[in-house]
């Protein structure tokens, strides 16, 4: 008998000893399982959110245009723009009487699409026998201030304003504009003004003053004055046979 409950102790405790092993065995593999999820929401969750930030971050700042208001339509439908106190219209660069250009706003030079149409459209033109070249090309807002008082002081600011820009409203500030030659009224009597007015567009140019245009321009004709466009726009002004504010549906006024 007492050799029977001995035996039945010694069951016991090798069944309790394997029950506690058994235990002690898996117990380290669930929380193994617990750490290794915890881990991953840690590293992913911050990882995540971080990465949509960086990706989402830059597609929600404010647009290129953001800094550009837009100031309605023209007669014509054509959308005014402001940019950096530059106006566009149906994104055309406009420097008239009525949209003026700031101070800061300095190329520096002939803008180099205008120089090249210049140049493609010089070399044609000798081909021909036709001699031309730039007399007046980029003009910055400061010189533009004492080419004006000067013809204020010397022709009356009423005259003046017929055929000098005031400061600000000169197209030779925007690197498009550009004189030929001569600015003598003389120019439109020569075989080189007619070869302009016949061909400029050609090569992206409109005569800017036009003769009879100066109700919708507020400058007199100047054979002399080129405005570059690009090749499909001055050819479309030009077959239309209107002046650029003419073709925008806007004006030209001081105010």
């Amino acid at each position: 008998m007492k050799r029977n409950i001995i035996l039945i102790c010694i069951v016991i405790a090798v069944v309790g000893i394997c029950l506690i092993i058994f235990w002690c065995k898996d117990k380290p593999a669930d929380l193994k399982v617990a750490n290794t999820e915890a881990e991953t929401e840690s590293e992913t969750a911050p990882t995540t959110e971080a990465e949509t930030e960086s990706e989402i971050a830059p597609t929600t700042e404010a647009p290129t245009e953001s800094y550009a208001s837009t100031m309605g339509k023209t007669a014509k439908g054509y959308s005014i723009v402001e940019k950096d106190g530059v106006t566009y219209v149906g994104g055309i660069l406009i420097a008239n009487k009525t949209y003026a250009l700031p101070a800061s706003y300095d190329p520096g030079e002939i803008l180099p699409e205008t120089q090249n149409a210049f140049n493609e459209m010089q070399q044609a033109a000798a081909e021909e026998g036709i001699n031309l070249w730039i007399c007046s090309g980029y003009r910055s807002y400061q010189t533009q201030v004492l080419t004006y008082q000067y013809w204020v002081d010397t022709d009356s600011r009423e005259n003046a304003d017929r055929y000098s820009a005031r400061p600000g409203h000169s197209e030779h500030q925007t690197g498009l504009g550009i004189d030929l030659n001569s600015v003598d009224d003389s120019f439109a009597d020569t075989e080189e003004a007619r070869w302009i007015a016949e061909h400029c567009s050609e090569y992206g140019f409109i005569l800017r003053y036009p003769k009879s245009g100066e109700a919708q321009t507020g400058y007199m004709y100047e054979p002399w004055h080129l405005r570059y466009l690009g090749k499909e726009l001055a050819k479309e002004v030009t077959r239309a046979g209107v002046t650029l504010e003419e073709y925008l549906g806007i004006t030209s006024q001081y105010p």
